[in-house]
This record gives C-alpha cells, structure tokens and sequence, in this order.
C-alpha cells in the first residue's frame, strides 16, 4: 500500500486563503540577508502534515530494514551451521567408507557359506530319507 508523501490540493480540505506575498528585498539588502516570506498557517501545517508523515515512514522502513537485516543474518547463521553439520557428516561418510565395505564382503561371504551350508544338510536330508526306506 503505497502513501504519496504529497497530498493534492484536492485532497487536503483548503479554505480560501489571501494571496501570500513574497517580501522582494530592498536593493540595500544583499543575497546573505533573509528574505522573510509570508506563508498561510494552513500551508505550513499541510506542509507539517507532509512532513510528518514522511518522518513516520522513513522510521518505519528504518525498522523494517533492521528486522529484514536480522532475519538475514539469523539465516545465514542457520545456514552456515548446517554446511558445518553436512561437512561433518560428508566427512564421517568417508571415514566409514572402508567398514561399509569390509562389512559388504563379509555379508557377501555369510551368503555364500550360507549357501554351501544348505546344499550339504539338503543332501544330508536326502541321504537320511533314502535310509528309512
């Protein structure tokens, strides 16, 4: 929702205000002397108007900005922290790499006795069976 900072003058409730005149300088007053201006206190105060609404937006973005920065920098916290857990467990993977396959062969060998086992109790069994015959 975007608020322009200036309002037009249709929006602002003007009462009809006398021309406001701009005070030329003297010829005897140089370009350092203030030139005092004449200005309506409804358009100084639509100008404070202006002027505060800009101060109250600029100190709410200042704070969106604070909590944009601190969500940021809690993410890259979290996100540093879990690169440091999956370097960890990268490096533990490699580490038991050499058990994995040392494990995989002795699987690979209890099947194979396993099977060697069965083959000799099968004719066993067979030999038992032609017994009671």
């Amino acid at each position: 929702m975007s608020e322009s900072l200036w309002a037009s003058e249709t929006e602002v409730d003007l009462e009809p205000q006398p021309e406001v005149q701009v005070l030329q300088p003297e010829p005897h007053q140089t370009h350092h002397d203030a030139i005092p201006l004449a200005v309506s206190a409804v358009d100084f105060s639509a100008l404070e108007e202006r002027v505060l609404r800009a101060v109250e937006l600029v100190k709410s973005e200042r704070l969106a900005r604070a909590a944009a920065e601190a969500r940021t920098a809690q993410a890259e916290e979290r996100a540093a922290r879990a690169e440091a857990l999956a370097a960890g467990v990268q490096d533990s993977l490699h580490r038991q790499e050499p058990l994995i396959q040392q494990l995989q062969a002795e699987l690979t060998a209890l099947k194979s006795e396993r099977d060697t086992v069965r083959q000799r109790v099968e004719r066993l069994l067979a030999q038992l069976d032609s017994l009671e015959l």
